[in-house]
Parts: C-alpha cells; sequence; structure tokens
C-alpha cells in the first residue's frame, strides 16, 4: 500500500510540474498577444490552455485517488 501512495505521489508532483510550466508558456504568450498584438502568441496561448485544462482534470483525479 505504500508503494501505491508514493507512486501516486509522484505522478502528482510531476503533473504539477508540468501545469507550472504550461501556465508559464501561457502567461507568457498571452502577455505577448496583449502587449505586441501577436496573433500567433495568441493562437499558442490559446493551445496552452487547452492543455492545462487536460492537465488539470488529470491533477483531479489524481488527487481524489490520493485521499482514498
Amino acid at each position: 500500500m505504500k508503494i501505491i501512495s508514493h507512486f501516486k505521489i509522484i505522478i502528482m508532483e510531476q503533473l504539477v510540474k508540468e501545469l507550472e510550466a504550461k501556465m508559464a508558456e501561457f502567461a507568457k504568450n498571452a502577455n505577448d498577444q496583449v502587449e505586441k498584438g501577436n496573433k500567433a502568441a495568441g493562437t499558442r496561448a490559446r493551445k496552452a490552455s487547452l492543455e492545462i485544462e487536460k492537465l488539470m482534470k488529470q491533477f483531479r483525479k489524481q488527487s481524489i485517488e490520493a485521499a482514498k
């Protein structure tokens, strides 16, 4: 049981790191769109937001499993 719990924690830690990276990517591209009018950056920001959404769902699922 302890090994399974440790494995779940490792998965959650990886998800958090991925989320942090994607959020930084989103913030940079969204900022470039707003401040510089960079349309390509807007496209990248929208793509990152969809990836963040998927990662958040995965995190929620793992968080619920870890709480059991």
